[in-house]
């Protein structure tokens, strides 16, 4: 008798261009996640789908091909990061239209109604940041000051690029630090699997490194850096 295990997974992996899909750049990142995620259980992914599209388009044949394998094997869809389904509210009523169960790794607590929420405070953000854009433009203009110049040397924004990484680079470090005696107080007390820790994280209510909910992938970064 063969065993049929009790979830099923397909996952989707989504980058933007098709320098990055070549080079592996983000889907590894996406598809580790995938996998500390899914550690332990009763499951089995039956396929890895990936995409490579722009995330303002909605018609995405790689992920209409996940979705309908999903449907044929009752099967949940599992994304690395909320923003591969593309900040357009059409866009999720789509997907959740289609009837297939779906989690997002960096937020599995999520459903389907708090996903729709977000997408619609996304869509919101990103029309404003473009009405923003558009009137800084016009009252430039108006000013007399010529658009679309090069104001910025290659050398200058090199030095913004080096200054921003650092100040990240110096922002999370401070975040390790401060975790870091959390996470080995849990370990401490037999609670070794990354997917354990990040629950305790969360139950405790320790920010997570950019909000939200732990997960094991991030507790994994977390202890990579560890002293």
């Amino acid at each position: 008798m063969v065993r049929v295990p009790k979830s099923r997974f397909v996952s989707y992996l989504r980058v933007s261009t098709v320098r990055q899909g070549a080079s592996g750049l983000g889907l590894e990142a996406q598809r580790a996640a995938v996998a500390a995620h899914l550690n332990g259980g009763d499951w089995t992914l039956l396929r890895e789908i990936v995409e490579i599209e722009s995330g303002k388009r909605n018609d995405r044949p790689a992920l209409a091909e996940a979705l309908r394998l999903c449907r044929q094997q009752k099967a949940t869809l599992v994304i690395a990061k909320l923003d591969r389904l593309a900040r357009n509210v059409h866009f999720i009523s789509g997907l959740m239209e289609s009837g297939v169960e779906f989690l997002a790794v960096d937020m599995p607590s999520a459903n389907r109604f708090v996903v729709h929420i977000l997408a619609a405070v996304a869509e919101q953000e990103a029309e404003a940041i473009s009405k923003r854009t558009k009137a800084a433009l016009a009252a430039a203009k108006e000013r007399g000051t010529v658009l679309g110049g090069r104001r910025v040397s290659p050398e200058r924004f090199a030095e913004i690029g080096a200054a921003a990484r650092q100040t990240f680079s110096a922002q999370a470090a401070k975040g390790r630090a401060q975790v870091l005696p959390v996470i080995a107080e849990i370990q401490g007390k037999g609670i070794s699997t990354l997917r354990a820790i990040a629950a305790e994280l969360n139950e405790r209510a320790v920010d997570a490194p950019r909000g939200g909910q732990w997960s094991a992938v991030q507790v994994q970064r977390v202890l990579a850096h560890a002293p």
